[in-house]
């Protein structure tokens, strides 16, 4: 308990840092249009987080248990117990700071008029400069292409683009692709989690506690070989298959493929968790079976 305690508050607590570092810079790159407050974005971070420690909480306590040879029935009931406890009691203080007076009031811009803007590159760089500052980002501005005479734009050249034939601005981004996507499988989580927050506590510890059981059953993968390390690795692998599983079942198609299915008979808020009740009965009961076996080796031995 003590373990996945402290291991859970340090990953939730160093990814939302990180997260909101990220947004932030996002925010400064893309010159939203529209100025959310410091508040509303760590917020939104601590979300991107708490799925994070969700999936990665369950990994390492679980990883944590059989390094130790701890009972496996008593790890996976501290580890389910303690998971949706925290992603409980983590959402619901979310949800209440969102009503936070400085979560409603908007932040200044940052930078002011003649705020200059580079996209360098190796053959040369797009130099952009906002008259009005990125308080407009939409207003006039001032383009210097390579090779071209300097260009004004009395108006966004986002909206005319092709017209000016201008190169992506400012910053580029080189993350690779598998870091990308599950940054956004992340997200896209935290989103269903939220919604199923919003639709009611009865439902959202139905579709967490279905979610956390499925994870908690894939504690078999952890003891496929002796070597630590090699099973945390295969442990990493299966988890971001359940994430984009998740993410999968959670589309506007299957929710329609579901519902086409279920035909009224259960609420279509039950049929993701019936699947990962299912699947994770169907794996603990593979589990308690290997168990046996091994067990009757052993004593024929």
């Amino acid at each position: 308990m003590l373990f996945f305690s402290l291991n859970f508050a340090v990953l939730f607590l160093v990814s939302t840092g990180l997260r909101f570092l990220a947004l932030r810079v996002e925010w400064i790159r893309a010159l939203s249009l529209e100025r959310e407050t410091e508040l509303l974005e760590l917020i939104t971070a601590a979300r991107w987080a708490l799925s994070l420690g969700l999936y990665g909480g369950i990994l390492l306590g679980l990883g944590y248990a059989v390094r130790k040879e701890v009972f496996a029935p008593m790890a996976l009931l501290c580890v389910a117990l303690l998971t949706t406890v925290f992603i409980y009691g983590i959402s619901q203080l979310l949800e209440n700071m969102e009503n936070v007076p400085p979560a409603r009031t908007p932040t200044q811009a940052l930078g002011e008029p003649g705020l200059i803007l580079a996209n360098t590159t190796r053959s040369g760089g797009t130099v952009i400069v906002l008259l009005q500052g990125p308080a407009q980002p939409d207003g006039s501005r001032v383009v210097a292409t390579p090779g071209k005479p300097l260009l004004y734009q009395a108006v966004f050249a986002g909206k005319d683009m092709a017209a000016v034939s201008l190169p992506p601005a400012p910053f580029s981004d080189d993350s690779p692709w598998f870091l990308k996507s599950l940054a956004i499988d992340l997200r896209l989580n935290a989103d269903i989690l939220r919604q199923r927050f919003n639709e009611g506590q009865t439902t959202f510890l139905i579709y967490t506690g279905s979610l956390v059981f499925f994870l908690c059953s894939l504690l078999f993968i952890l003891k496929l070989s002796v070597w630590p390390l090699a099973n945390l690795f295969l442990g990493c692998l299966a988890f971001r298959g359940v994430l984009a599983l998740e993410v999968f079942f959670n589309t506007p198609e299957m929710r329609d493929v579901f519902d086409s299915f279920l035909q009224n008979r259960l609420p279509l808020s039950m049929a993701v968790p019936l699947i990962f009740c299912g699947v994770g009965i169907l794996v603990y009961l593979y589990s308690f079976l290997v168990f046996l076996v091994k067990r009757q080796d052993f004593h024929a031995s």
